[in-house]
């Protein structure tokens, strides 16, 4: 049949699934604006304030879902606005495509309104992006973007599209989508064998679970492997959820802001086992003292980051699900050991903790969210001190469930993943951990979960400090707090209400559960705690820069 180039744009998306897109219209997407207006009975398009929402609710949805995420945007501005959310998901290995518009393919490299080169400026943070100049190649360029979206390590897909190819008409074919296909185990029998030996001959175990794992589905795996050999179970910020945050074996995560139970068993163990993580610079600070006396395992889908920032002995790259369920079947049953009971007495002898003295401390009131909620909501955060409090004192028992930008650690990140997400599960309760210098870059998209009706909840953690930057100015450059005070007066319950949805403000211990159970009865308005707490509140342990990961800063 004979479709515009816009029309066949959006059969390909129907093919693939897609019943949900975020974006913002203009001049160079008119076109497919005109075919999405057509078929919103078939796929809903979600107007967000700015495209960089659009990006992070495209990012939230794929993460919640695990689906692909998609955003569009004009070309020039709306498309160099989409940056910031191509590379979160790029560091973070999300799927998603984003779909930009473009000038005429005659206006090309002429400097012309809202012209910009997406392509050569997303290149570096896109698994793969086109420029779409000929109408006859547009429905084949789709289908591969997704296919190379979704296979494989995850990650998003750029198609820029001339605006005269989105007018243009030509034949257009449906196909049902391409199977991904399941990759093959990846490894060989021998390295098998070998992984298990090592494994059975090890006196202090530990395994790194990443966020990898929950992307493969890894997670009951990785949970058996555990379990049949007693290995104790850190989990970067990434791979929060991807091993139950209840399980006896878990310790916490790992790393600059980990727990001292696990930063010492790491330093203490003889074989490192990580399953689906990249050792980033926040997991092994200083290298050459990282797990000095332990034999490293990495097993990973990827082969470029096998033995990238650390010396690798044995790697194991393919099929992270298979491989693990191979080792499995062959590893010994391991009582409980000596090992094990020295990590249970580190747990009770270095528990995470904050002042005891009934003031109002993030500790406790991720704790109470956390009882209220039975441990089932969906957590997503901003970036800063509140992140890591969420990481430390609010338990994730299954993947998908924490959605914060560990990579690239983007401010303003959490509130669009939330829409996304509360999109994406509408019969989950999604609750963005945020810090009042986060909120303000993008809460703008108040208008957009109050349009939507969408019920999710804002916890500010307003110290009006940009916290995590006055914290490394308190600990390491003599209290000199250099523009980070932000403590402007804003009245978030007034902003609240202003877009429409609710505010609650809270100032004491004794005014938390009482908040949360309002916000939670919600059904169809967004509600924003903004819980007022000290801007001394500090986020400990905390590794300096430089020092081996077992050398923390503990208050």
């Amino acid at each position: 049949m004979k479709l515009a180039g816009s029309e066949i744009l959006i059969e390909c998306l129907k093919e693939q699934g897609v019943d949900t897109v975020f974006g913002f219209p203009g001049g160079a997407v008119l076109n497919i604006y005109d075919a999405l207006f057509k078929a919103k009975d078939h796929i809903k398009h979600i107007l967000t304030s700015h495209e960089q929402g659009a990006s992070h609710a495209a990012d939230g949805y794929a993460r919640a879902t695990g689906k692909v995420g998609v955003c569009i945007a004009t070309s020039g501005p709306g498309a160099t606005n989409l940056v910031t959310g191509i590379a979160t998901a790029y560091m973070d290995s999300v799927p998603m495509v984003a779909i930009t518009g473009q000038v005429p393919t005659a206006l090309l490299g002429k400097d012309s309104f809202q012209e910009v080169d997406i392509t050569g400026i997303t290149m570096p943070i896109t698994k793969h992006n086109y420029i779409v100049k000929d109408i006859n190649k547009l429905a084949e360029i789709v289908r591969e973007a997704f296919k190379i979206a979704r296979e494989g390590r995850p990650g998003p897909v750029l198609i820029d599209i001339c605006k005269d190819v989105t007018a243009a008409v030509a034949d257009y074919t449906p196909q049902k989508p391409e199977e991904i296909k399941e990759l093959p185990i990846g490894v060989s029998e021998s390295e098998i064998e070998e992984a298990v030996r090592v494994i059975n001959a090890a006196n202090k175990p530990v395994i790194l679970s990443g966020g990898g794992v929950s992307i493969a589905g890894a997670n009951e795996e990785v949970l058996e492997l555990a379990k049949k050999a007693k290995i104790p179970v850190t989990t970067t910020l990434m791979g929060m959820g991807s091993f139950p945050g209840t399980d006896s074996l878990f310790m916490g995560m790992i790393g600059m802001h980990g727990a001292k139970t696990t930063n010492l068993a790491v330093s203490e163990s003889d074989l490192f086992i990580a399953i689906g993580a990249r050792f980033s610079d926040r997991v092994i600070s200083n290298v050459k003292k990282f797990a000095p006396d332990a034999k490293i395992m990495h097993i990973d889908i990827d082969p470029a980051e096998i033995g990238k920032n650390l010396t690798v002995h044995y790697p194991l790259i393919g099929n992270i699900k298979k491989i693990v369920k191979e080792i499995n079947s062959k590893i010994n049953d391991i009582e409980y050991n000596e090992w094990n009971k020295k990590v249970d007495e580190w747990k009770i002898k270095y528990p995470l903790k904050f002042p005891v003295d009934g003031q109002l401390r993030p500790n406790y009131i991720l704790e109470r969210m956390y009882e209220l909620t039975e441990g089932k909501a969906i957590i997503t955060t901003e970036v800063g001190q509140h992140q890591m409090w969420a990481a430390q004192f609010y338990k994730y028992s299954s993947p998908r469930q924490f959605i914060s930008s560990g990579g690239l650690g983007t401010m303003g990140y959490g509130f669009g993943a939330c829409i996304g997400a509360q999109i994406g599960k509408p019969d989950k309760k999604v609750i963005n951990i945020a810090g009042d210098g986060s909120f303000r870059m993008n809460c703008n998209e108040l208008a957009t979960a109050v349009e939507y009706k969408l019920p999710l909840i804002i916890a500010i953690f307003n110290n009006h400090v940009l916290g995590m930057v006055r914290q490394w100015q308190s600990l390491f450059y003599d209290s000199r707090y250099s523009s980070t005070t932000i403590d402007r007066g804003t009245d978030f319950v007034a902003l609240a209400k202003a877009y429409g949805a609710i505010g609650i403000n809270v100032t004491k211990q004794e005014e938390v559960d009482e908040a949360i159970k309002k916000a939670l009865e919600s059904k169809d308005t967004p509600v924003i705690i903004n819980f007022e707490i000290d801007r001394d509140d500090k986020v400990f342990p905390i590794v300096p820069p430089g020092a081996a990961i077992n050398e923390l800063i503990e208050e």
